[in-house]
């Protein structure tokens, strides 16, 4: 949905096949970042995600370790969601489900210009030096079709049969857990006894895992990615689960017995932390978990799906316009296959360290500040800094500033190139100039003669004196 979205918005029209007949059904709570959130914003739908997070979850929420809910509290991991980064950027980061997210992105997509066709499967696909044709049938009504197309995005999920078929291996940790998710309804609103929690970590003798609680507090999940002895824990959680079983895991996490419980759902699912050895092949480009799985501590998964989006539908349209060379898509894989195998290692150091440091002896990176991961990512060989010392270097977020009310220098940018110069830069473009006034040139560390250019996806290009 977001390339689809992203798309549309550089003015490319696509096709999305979708094997599910509709949008996610399980509200799989995401994290939305504030690099997220402002790409969102430049397509015109933060404010409805930021809407529809408030009406499901409790803002700026903390995230927390404890034996259990109603026992003793272990470590504060974020004591706040939005504390102390606020200055970074427009945007906030959010909870939302999937199940609610999904449906906001899909219409934006059909508002710019996405065909969708729900409950389709590829059956098939052939390449081409000229793009790729494929064979895709109705799971309903057993309709088929052929579809040709200059360039196709990958983005079937963990188990992608795109990457499969295309012999793109993953490396990485591998798989370490047989996961389960439990949906369940209960009144447990006495249990966080006036905490605001967003991410509650639940780490005892008997699981390892986390809860997300939704207003009014009476639903929710648990994700259960340990069991037994912590030093030599069970992680094949799944195998031969019972309602009885996933009972006794929410009542072990919960830390009582004696609130009525009803199981709505079980989800079963891989803990794993891999990255695609390239993320193209021909005309075809793998985005997403299709390019990278990772453990959910972070939340990093789902935003690094959008920004892969974001950075491929630009260079997309350019090329499709005419207004770049080929070799611009190259330069897909060449930034974000070192962006993300740095964050899918970020997530697995946060599942060790939070929730399963029996990993540890197997070696796993040092954690980076969250602001590093998150908007702090850079495509110029360095691979991460905190976004506040970039100061608008080639390769890097371009900065927010404050330009007045609820308006930022983020969105000056989004659509096309754009030309951020001092008050006395004295170069001529046909791209649109945006003059800095002096005392907001020190954030993007020019003098008053020189200039930046910002990419579409509001990265910078160059930075220097005279006209790039």
């Amino acid at each position: 949905m977001s390339s689809a979205m992203l798309l549309g918005h550089y003015g490319v029209k696509s096709m999305v096949v979708e094997h599910h007949r509709g949008t996610a059904i399980h509200p799989r709570a995401a994290q939305i970042t504030q690099r997220t959130m402002e790409i969102f914003r430049t397509v015109g739908v933060e404010q409805i995600v930021r809407q529809k997070s408030a009406q499901q979850f409790v803002q700026d929420g903390a995230i927390m370790g404890v034996e259990s809910l109603a026992g003793k509290e272990v470590a504060y991991y974020i004591a706040n969601l939005n504390e102390g980064i606020r200055d970074l950027s427009p945007c906030e980061r959010v909870f939302i489900s999937q199940s609610l997210l999904e449906p906001l992105l899909k219409q934006r997509a059909k508002e710019l210009g996405a065909e969708l066709r729900f409950a389709t499967e590829m059956t098939s696909f052939e390449q081409d030096d000229e793009g790729v044709t494929a064979q895709i049938r109705h799971r309903d009504s057993g309709e088929t079709a052929t579809v040709r197309a200059r360039y196709m995005i990958a983005a079937d999920g963990a188990h992608s049969r795109v990457r499969d078929r295309l012999g793109i291996r993953m490396l990485g940790h591998g798989v370490f857990s047989n996961s389960i998710t439990i949906y369940f309804r209960g009144d447990v609103g006495p249990l966080l006894r006036g905490r605001n929690l967003s991410v509650i970590y639940v780490i005892n003798p008997v699981l390892r895992g986390f809860f997300r609680i939704e207003i009014p507090f009476t639903s929710g999940f648990l994700a259960v990615t340990a069991v037994g002895d912590p030093e030599h824990p069970n992680t094949d959680v799944s195998a031969g689960l019972t309602d009885q079983r996933c009972l006794d895991l929410l009542h072990a996490a919960l830390g009582v017995d004696d609130i009525p419980i009803q199981i709505e759902d079980v989800m079963h699912w891989q803990s794993e932390a891999n990255t695609a050895e390239r993320f193209r092949e021909g005309n075809t480009f793998l985005v997403g978990d299709a390019a990278h799985v990772m453990p959910p501590h972070g939340g990093f998964g789902g935003n690094t799906g959008v920004q892969d989006a974001q950075n491929l539908a630009w260079k997309l349209a350019w090329v499709l316009k005419g207004a770049a060379p080929p070799e611009l898509l190259d330069t897909y894989d060449q930034e974000r296959r070192p962006v993300c195998e740095f964050t899918v290692e970020q997530a697995y150091s946060r599942y060790v360290t939070r929730t399963a440091p029996y990993l540890a002896a197997k070696g796993f990176q040092p954690v980076a500040h969250d602001m590093n991961v998150e908007l702090g990512y850079c495509y110029d060989g360095q691979l991460h800094e905190h976004p506040t010392a970039s100061k608008a270097r080639p390769g890097t977020r371009a900065p927010h500033v404050w330009l007045g009310e609820n308006c930022s220098t983020l969105d000056l940018f989004g659509c096309d190139y754009a030309l951020l110069a001092g008050p006395e830069w004295p170069g001529t473009t046909n791209l649109q100039v945006h003059r800095l006034a002096t005392e907001l040139l020190s954030a993007y560390g020019i003098t008053s003669r020189e200039a930046v250019l910002i990419r579409p996806d509001g990265f910078v290009a160059w930075r220097g004196e005279g006209c790039p």
